[in-house]
């Protein structure tokens, strides 16, 4: 079984400049746990921010979260794999990484993400097919 088959297509973006209030309202209003942050001309990659960030960052630090812009508690690198990954192979690089999400990519283009949840249910399914 490939990433492709579980993966969530569906990538919700972030500007880097944003407020971690602003990242909090989106995820919180389309019920995700992570958004991508945008490059920009101070982060030149790409990054991520998960509510494990916004919690553990900022929460639980008392910071404002109005304050504090989403690139500066962003994780960088992304992990990207091709879209024909085996979900195996993921979930041994996302165990390698410490990571609870991986992206599913092809060039410069996100074409999804491929979560734990993601991996939990590969298994399912491939319980039910035998």
């Amino acid at each position: 079984m490939e990433v492709q088959e579980f993966m969530t297509s569906k990538v919700e973006y972030i500007d880097g400049d944003a407020s971690v209030y602003d990242a909090i309202e989106r995820m919180v209003d389309k019920r995700i746990r992570s958004l991508v942050v945008k490059p920009s001309k101070r982060e030149k990659m790409p990054g991520v921010v998960t509510a494990r960030d916004v919690v553990f960052r900022v929460l639980a630090k008392h910071l404002d979260p109005g304050s504090v812009r989403v690139a500066e508690i962003a994780s960088r690198p992304l992990y990207c794999m091709a879209k024909g990954t085996s979900v195996l192979d993921a979930a041994s690089i996302m165990e390698e990484k410490g990571v609870a999400r991986v992206f599913v990519c092809e060039g410069e283009q996100i074409l999804g993400v491929f979560s734990l949840i993601d991996a939990m249910q590969s298994s399912l399914i491939l319980r039910a097919r035998k």
